[in-house]
């Protein structure tokens, strides 16, 4: 007999960890606008992430480094304006915690009062701990991030599996339990081995979210236009494409265009 799972009116940074102690999964996917914020968080999304993706989906850029503070503020404004229920998390962007513990501060104080965002996220573990401890001093809830991170592209030259070989995935969960103990209310590992995935999942209270980090940790998340099937150039092995939209908005347009120049558009019901 299976337990009855609690209905969340509206998710919280400790509603994702008894989710976790009650076996729940915690659904993840991003969002850079208030129309489809508004969809997902109707559709019962557990967590939206304003990702730096934005970056890459919403400006067209190779990678997610050249989107600024300024802009991860506007994108993120403009979710927390659609969301009821959702847990919103918002990504920190290149450059603004990094290196500069004060600057961290400054940065995480600027995304909740300017945007109203829920929480943020950064990239890294040791190397960024006392950022992440100076965050949580001004009681700014932080999800940590682990495994692929894009932010250091440059660094790693290359956005293939993380944490394969053995030294690596050590430090991989000895950055996680760091994590955990500095305070984070969660951790997305990306691109990982999902041995190595569920192993972090099991050793750690806080809930785990994967994505290409296999099944055994404690939630997924996805990019929302990449599972809506808007963009196409991006196939990774994680990917599950629940729609193809780039194909019927294509339709729909060609369709309107057609009866644009057909004069089918608009017809006597359609006018005033």
């Amino acid at each position: 007999m299976t337990a009855t799972k609690k209905k969340y009116k509206k998710v919280t940074t400790n509603s994702l960890g008894e989710m976790k102690q009650n076996g729940e999964k915690i659904s993840m996917l991003t969002a850079y606008d208030y129309t489809l914020a508004k969809i997902i968080d109707g559709g019962g999304i557990d967590v939206i992430l304003v990702g730096d993706s934005a970056s890459n989906v919403m400006a067209g850029h190779e990678t997610t480094l050249p989107i600024t503070l300024n802009e991860m503020i506007y994108h993120a404004s403009s979710v927390v304006r659609a969301v009821d229920r959702a847990l919103v998390v918002v990504d920190m962007p290149f450059g603004s915690y990094q290196g500069n513990s004060k600057e961290a501060l400054s940065s995480a104080i600027r995304i909740m009062k300017e945007s109203g965002g829920h929480s943020v996220k950064l990239e890294g573990g040791r190397e960024i701990l006392e950022s992440i401890e100076r965050i949580l001093t001004a009681g700014i809830p932080v999800m940590g991030h682990l495994g692929l991170t894009p932010q250091s592209i440059y660094k790693f030259g290359t956005y293939t599996l993380r944490a394969k070989k053995e030294e690596e995935a050590a430090k991989l969960l000895e950055d996680a339990k760091l994590l955990e103990v500095a305070g984070c209310f969660a951790l997305v590992l990306e691109k990982v081995p999902a041995k190595l995935a569920q192993k972090v999942a099991k050793s750690i209270n806080i809930p785990v979210i994967g994505i290409g980090a296999g099944n055994g940790v404690d939630g997924q998340v996805l990019v929302l236009h990449d599972m809506l099937g808007m963009t196409q150039e991006f196939n990774p092995r994680f990917l599950r494409r629940y729609l193809n939209l780039s194909d019927s908005i294509t339709s729909a347009v060609q369709n309107y265009v057609a009866d644009v120049k057909t004069k089918d558009f608009p017809n006597e019901k359609e006018q005033y």
